[in-house]
């Protein structure tokens, strides 16, 4: 019997997490369950994609289907997922303000090199 190593089940698991509908209907059953009548415009994508997006998430059990009526609510399987949102989202925030410090650095020392200013206030004579 071979044994996946935990590598790849990892992999799998952030592949699931890989697309920008996913995480926003992840962020949506955040505030609890909703159908998929309520996922449409909120998610704002096409009705099949949606229902393709969900079959994903459920195939990976980070959301539970309960069938009401003659529709179909949706769950978060396992609330630690909005943990891990939350990491990425800090994670990402973090990397932003860095490059946003950088830049402004950057543009700051571009304008107040003695340098860069003579290159921008020299002029050009016409006709040559």
């Amino acid at each position: 019997m071979t044994t996946t190593p935990i590598q790849q089940v990892k992999a799998e698991f952030f592949k699931t997490l890989g697309h920008p509908a996913r995480i926003r209907i992840l962020e949506v059953l955040r505030d609890g369950e909703c159908t998929v009548g309520e996922l449409i415009p909120v998610v704002g994508i096409e009705p099949s994609h949606l229902s393709q997006q969900l079959g994903v998430l459920r195939r990976a059990n980070l959301v539970q289907a309960r069938k009401e009526g003659s529709s179909v609510a949706y769950t978060v399987s396992d609330p630690k997922i909005f943990k891990l949102l939350e990491v990425a989202k800090s994670i990402i925030t973090s990397s932003l303000e860095e490059t946003r410090d950088l830049i402004a650095e950057l543009e700051s020392s571009e304008w107040h090199s003695p340098r860069a200013k003579a290159k921008r206030t020299r002029r050009i004579p016409v006709g040559r």
